[in-house]
């Protein structure tokens, strides 16, 4: 059983971490002092100091992974969480590192030699090392679980969407070593089969399987009219001593990424997590928003003027068209483009997206809505604070008031800004593509915002989302 042996992998764990440090430090002083390479007549301080120092580095280390959460179960850690983890730590460690040595020179003065090229190195060799030796941990915990030892072995209590999702993410991973013994509900008939799990019975099965104690989780999956059953469920796993996880059936009801937080011992869900509500946030991509606006304004502004001239030149009308738009907090304001249609009356402009050889485009018209050039002036928009740099694309309010019944969660794109480029963009889902597809590729944009993302969307902008070829 895994909890039986859970305690040996994890202490076992610590030891090869142990292992991996101090065989990383000493590799790090052989190379710099030892190796046939190495620039002797640096090496100051005896080897004796250097290795002293090891008494602290691996237990401040080994303090420092556990800290880092590096010592949680790895069957469903992301590898870029835990490589992640390990950086931040070492990254940590190194700096408490220097900081000790920077405090030692008051009262040892040989202190100052301690070669801080060492710890460099150190700091890289670790990393590099720690991240190598659990990948080869974790490949090595694949193989003994797709041969079938170290498997956790779970119970689900109440069939339900949550149930299914379940079971659909333990079959497409099965290196996570999970196996589904069965469903136990009151609702649906013993011997249903679902991917090969079957319902063994009612839920009050659980007092005579429970003493059995073969079971390493009990996964409580009960469907929303059942959890009148919740308390009495929980009380009774958690009196026999098993493991218990609840995984709640809402998603219909919160679909995106929920966070709690307590209001006085009152824990509260919130249905969607927005990094952009923090205000910290949200006057840092601010500042972006208007120092980049200004900086492209400026060097663009050659551009500008031209197309500018070329649209006058080449038809009758406005060098720049506004329309109405749909921006945060549903919010109506008028976004500019450089005209690339022929004047047309207003009737005629809304009776809907442009087709492909629309004849109302000119033919200049063609060339700037393919290069996204007839978008540059709404960096004027973005300045005046309407819009972002990156964000969703906002909407004619005919069609807001069209998808939002249509198109579940549509309007969750409104609380933000909207943007000049987006994560749909970048991504092909422009012009006339699924608007399904582009609300899921918003809304993850919104809930996984940082600044980081803002600058990767930016970035891939330049080489793919200038092209439009969904653009007529």
């Amino acid at each position: 059983m895994i909890k039986d042996n859970q305690k040996f992998f994890n202490r076992l764990h610590v030891v090869v971490d142990a292992v991996v440090i101090a065989g990383s430090y000493l590799l790090a002083w052989w190379l710099m002092f030892g190796s046939w390479f190495a620039d002797k007549s640096i090496g100051v301080l005896h080897v004796g100091i250097y290795l002293s120092a090891l008494y602290f580095v691996v237990p401040g280390y080994l303090i420092l992974y556990s800290g880092f959460r590096l010592y949680a179960p790895k069957r469903v850690q992301r590898t870029e969480n835990e490589i992640l983890n390990i950086l931040k730590a070492n990254v940590v460690g190194i700096t408490l590192f220097l900081a000790v040595l920077f405090l030692a020179n008051s009262w040892f003065s040989q202190m100052k030699d301690f070669s801080r090229s060492m710890l460099a190195l150190f700091a890289v060799l670790n990393t590099v090392n720690s991240v190598l030796v659990r990948a080869l941990i974790r490949r090595l915990l694949h193989l003994f679980r797709k041969k079938g030892y170290n498997l956790k072995h779970i119970l689900l209590v109440g069939y339900s969407r949550a149930a299914e999702a379940y079971i659909d993410r333990i079959m497409a991973n099965p290196q996570w070593g999970y196996v589904v013994r069965g469903i136990l509900d009151d609702n649906v008939p013993r011997g249903a089969v679902y991917k090969g799990v079957k319902v063994l019975g009612a839920i009050d099965n659980l007092l005579y399987i429970l003493p059995e104690n073969k079971l390493d989780e009990i996964a409580v999956t009960l469907s929303l009219s059942d959890y009148d059953r919740l308390e009495e469920i929980v009380n009774l796993c958690e009196k026999s001593g098993v493991h218990t996880k609840f995984i709640p059936d809402y998603n219909s009801l919160i679909p995106g990424k929920p966070y709690t937080e307590d209001l006085s011992g009152l824990p509260v869900i919130n249905i969607r997590y927005v990094p952009l509500s923090n205000t910290m946030n949200a006057v840092a991509k601010r500042a972006v928003d208007i120092f980049g606006s200004l900086c492209g304004l400026i060097l663009l502004s050659p551009l500008l003027l031209a197309v500018a001239l070329t649209v006058r030149l080449t038809s009758r009308g406005p060098v720049i068209f506004s329309q109405e738009r749909v921006g945060r907090h549903n919010r109506v304001f008028k976004m500019y483009k450089f005209r690339t249609m022929y004047v047309q009356d207003a009737s005629e402009e809304k009776k809907g997206w442009t087709t492909k050889n629309d004849p109302r485009v000119t033919k200049v018209g063609r060339f700037l809505r393919r290069t996204s050039i007839d978008e540059l002036p709404q960096l004027f928009n973005i300045l005046i604070g309407n819009m972002s740099l990156v964000g969703p694309r906002p909407e004619r309010p005919q069609y807001v008031e069209k998808f939002k019944e249509e198109i579940p969660r549509y309007m969750i794109k409104h609380q933000v800004r909207p943007g000049l480029t987006g994560w749909a963009q970048i991504n092909g889902y422009r012009g006339d593509t699924s608007i399904r597809k582009r609300i899921e590729y918003d809304i993850y944009y919104i809930e996984n915002w940082s600044m980081e993302f803002d600058f990767k969307i930016m970035f891939l902008t330049i080489f793919k989302g200038f092209i439009n070829e969904n653009a007529y």
